[in-house]
């Protein structure tokens, strides 16, 4: 085959079959054998770090990324990404469009992976200075392509709606420093919780223990985004069928707060109808 229409990876090598130049005879991540090693020995998640990070994993790691998968695996009916999706299943439409609606929604700065990415790059600038961290959030957007995302609204990593952390979500956190370096971004974040809130008036999210739990991997903003997209699908898929199978009839419309501009009002019989 011509070098010109040879695709190229750092982390991906394939032996082509003799046959078949384009069925592979054996793959390699990152020089581990895939079918005869990995598939074999390692699990999911050992997979999933092995593939982002290029090295194999910490049993440690490992599990913290399993344990942050179960969390974010279903965020509940309340989460803009699966309502998003549950809008599309309730509408009958394909299943890759209720969960292309699910990331189209879960890619923003309320709760989705620019928020998360923002989160990333501010723990590389503030690293565990919490005066820094106070003076960041507070103007925590330098990226200029307004076209694109429009300036956050709220301190990224907190719920700007939101009175007190939740419970559900303390114990998310409790569990995943469980798992996580002494010295890393998880426990820091615990610890320095109480005083960040207090300061903004707000409690944490989600956002703020993914991105920790992503910086103590190791992982980089980028990759930390690609992950939280897709951690959060299940939820999404699951909801989305549910809603196809009950239909649109047990679905929530919030016509008390559409108003039109320009309304008829009450329907009048005709003169016809009238006399029937």
């Amino acid at each position: 085959m011509s070098s010109d229409y040879a695709y190229h990876s750092n982390f991906w090598f394939e032996e082509p079959e003799e046959s078949n130049p384009f069925a592979a005879k054996a793959c390699y991540c990152h020089g581990y054998d895939v079918y005869s090693q990995v598939i074999e020995k390692a699990g999911w998640f050992e997979y999933l770090l092995l593939m982002f990070k290029g090295n194999r994993p910490q049993p440690h790691e490992a599990v913290l990324l399993e344990k942050l998968a179960l969390v974010l695996a279903n965020q509940g009916p309340k989460e803009a990404s699966i309502r998003a999706a549950m809008n599309g299943g309730v509408a009958g439409t394909n299943h890759s469009s209720a969960l292309m609606c699910a990331l189209a929604v879960g890619s923003g700065l309320y709760g989705g992976a620019q928020e998360l990415e923002i989160c990333m790059r501010l723990w590389l600038e503030c690293e565990q200075d919490i005066e820094r961290w106070k003076a960041r959030l507070q103007a925590p957007q330098e990226d200029e392509r307004a076209d694109i995302w429009p300036a956050i609204e709220h301190p990224p990593g907190f719920d700007p709606n939101g009175d007190q952390i939740p419970t559900t979500l303390l114990q998310s956190l409790e569990l995943l420093v469980r798992f996580a370096p002494d010295d890393g971004a998880l426990v820091w974040l615990r610890d320095h919780r109480c005083n960040l809130e207090g300061f903004f008036g707000c409690p944490i999210s989600i956002t703020a223990i993914a991105a920790a739990t992503f910086v103590d991997l190791g992982l980089d903003q980028d990759q930390g985004s690609m992950l939280y997209l897709m951690l959060r699908l299940p939820g999404a898929a699951v909801h989305a069928l549910e809603q196809r199978e009950m239909g649109w009839k047990k679905f929530p419309f919030y016509s008390p707060a559409i108003q039109l501009e320009d309304d008829p009002g009450p329907c009048q019989k005709t003169a016809e109808e009238g006399g029937q």
